[in-house]
């Protein structure tokens, strides 16, 4: 049976229906927005019904950008949500996929945990789900722990998450336990009506499963009405005053916002004795957002453009941006394969302000990247290169600066003589592709003087996240260094290339990293590079 010291702890249950990609994940962090305003203690954990240990082996465009923490985890995107709104830097444990509890389960099986007992999905799997969700609230020492559940209500991968969010009022007391159900609210165009049914249909769901919401979140594209909210109320069995409006917006930093006028706070202090609220700095950025008196148009250039969400953290690091720089800034995604000489890429770049080449892995699209970048230095356009973006910077300039025309990448060409991107050693013989990258936080030394330098507040060491395999070939340095590319960061042992940058006499600015430094941008302290590019794009 799970582990009883858990009395002290609060858990908020955030479940959806009707369909995907309503935000749950924006929902349950904007209701934990507005508890750290008390000074709380907020943990999150998201329940993935996959059977993959984690999403890392994923296509972007199937399941949206993986985000990379600290410790080295890949987690889903939401958990992006949750450290921007939290202010946490979350742990990998807190990402809880079917794909790890089945492993655990065997594990134990094997192991004789159970004792000759025959092994079931109830009560074993969602003994051990709870007994996460309990381990890591007294591990983290929360006081309350937001538990969203993928997927969708009546989905047969979340089941058991959903039971063993059940039990939780039983195990420590109905006090303790918020259920909050994010449900959509359509206008069908030729009525333009707001309708109820789907959302009673998802609440009823909900409820079979012994479930009953303390909060029903509608997402709409317009405020709830009176007549709405009383008739979920009525068929939802649910105070009117708990039907909430999940307002679509363009800024998803005005949700706990919303949420706070909508009156969430009161049920939240009626529920679990928690007082909350909207921070007052948070207020002042979102309210930036309505005073917008400068525009920059900045190209995304990569081959995932079909989905914005795979370069979710990317475009949030924009709107942090665009708070602190009161500026409006308007993204295209260019599909690079479409580019195959400079005449296309100048074509393409019209009307744009700066450019980022992001991370990916494979080689479609790559010369056309290289095609972008070789336009942007040559041109004085504001360049930021990410991950690739920073190896295939190194690439064009080795082959129009330093005259190594047949100059590569070798995951892109593995028989090129002139690796300038190589993979590293102790990759060389991995198989595994599941979390075997370079992966997680990693320091730099900074060199002083440098753009970079600056924009990190002059510290001699930074740390970003890393997710890759390749880098900067070491026997390439003095020749990219000679022909006038600056090693901006460097790792402590010198070996590693972390940052680069073009001499501001020859580039207003070209910068790249191999890190991702999006993944720790935040509304309040938007990533340097960033922040760097958007001022010189406005600047220029």
């Amino acid at each position: 049976m799970p582990d009883k010291k858990k009395s002290n702890k609060k858990f908020i249950v955030v479940t959806g229906g009707v369909l995907s990609g309503l935000g749950k994940g924006v929902a349950a962090a904007s209701i934990g927005n507005l508890i750290t305003n008390a000074g709380l203690k907020v943990v999150p954990i998201k329940c993935d019904g996959y059977l993959n240990v984690d999403p890392g082996t994923m296509n972007p465009t199937e399941h949206g950008e993986v985000f990379v923490l600290d410790d080295g985890g890949e987690v889903d995107m939401d958990f992006g949500h949750y450290e921007r709104f939290l202010g946490v830097t979350c742990k990998f444990g807190w990402s809880v996929t079917m794909g790890k509890v089945y492993e655990q389960i065997r594990v134990k099986e094997r192991r004789g945990d159970y004792l000759g007992k025959t092994v079931q999905l109830i009560p074993h799997v969602t003994d051990l789900i709870k007994q996460i969700f309990y381990d890591i609230a007294n591990q983290e020492d929360a006081d309350v722990v937001i538990i969203e559940i993928g997927g969708t209500i009546g989905d047969i991968e979340n089941e058991l998450f959903v039971e063993a969010c059940r039990q939780l009022k039983r195990d420590i007391g109905e006090d303790k336990v918020m259920y909050a159900h994010l449900t959509y609210i359509p206008i069908p165009s030729n009525v333009h009506e707001q309708k109820s049914k789907p959302t009673q249909q998802s609440v009823a769901l909900l409820r079979e499963r012994g479930i009953e919401p303390n909060i029903v979140i509608g997402r709409c594209s317009e405020y709830l009405d009176e007549k709405i909210k009383d008739k979920i109320s009525t068929f939802c069995d649910i105070e009117k005053k708990a039907v909430i409006t999940g307002l679509d917006v363009d800024s998803v930093y005005k949700i706990p916002i919303i949420f706070s006028e909508e009156g969430i706070n009161e049920i939240i202090k009626e529920k679990l004795g928690i007082n909350s609220g909207v921070k007052p700095e948070w207020k002042q950025l979102v309210g930036n957002l309505a005073k917008l008196d400068k525009e920059v148009n900045i190209a995304i250039c990569g081959k995932y453009t079909k989905l914005e969400d795979s370069y979710a953290s990317i475009v949030e690091a924009m709107r942090h941006c665009s708070a602190n720089l009161k500026a409006k800034i308007h993204i295209k995604m260019i599909d690079t394969e479409k580019v195959k000489n400079q005449e296309d890429a100048s074509n393409l770049l019209k009307g744009i302000n700066g450019v980022i080449v992001p991370g990916g892995f494979g080689s479609r699209g790559v010369e056309g990247k290289i095609q972008v970048i070789q336009y942007c230095r040559e041109n004085n356009m504001p360049f930021l290169g990410i991950c690739l973006g920073l190896q295939l910077a190194t690439v064009e300039f080795a082959r129009n600066v330093c005259g190594l025309k047949n100059a590569n990448h070798a995951e892109m060409a593995p028989d090129t003589k002139e690796p300038v991107i190589d993979i590293l050693p102790e990759q060389k013989k991995i198989t595994d592709k599941g979390g075997t990258m370079r992966l997680g936080a990693y320091p730099a030394v900074m060199k002083e003087k440098t753009i970079i330098w600056e924009l990190y507040g002059k510290q001699k060491q930074v740390s970003e996240r890393h997710r890759h395999r390749y880098e900067v070939n070491p026997e390439y340095h003095k020749g990219l260094l000679d022909n006038g590319m600056i090693f901006s960061g460097m790792s402590p042992d010198g070996k590693l290339v972390e940052f680069i940058e073009l001499p501001k006499q020859k580039h207003k600015y070209f910068v790249g990293t191999q890190a991702h430094p999006e993944l720790k941008s935040k509304l309040e302290k938007p990533g340097p590079l960033f922040y760097g590019l958007i001022k010189a794009c406005i600047e220029k």
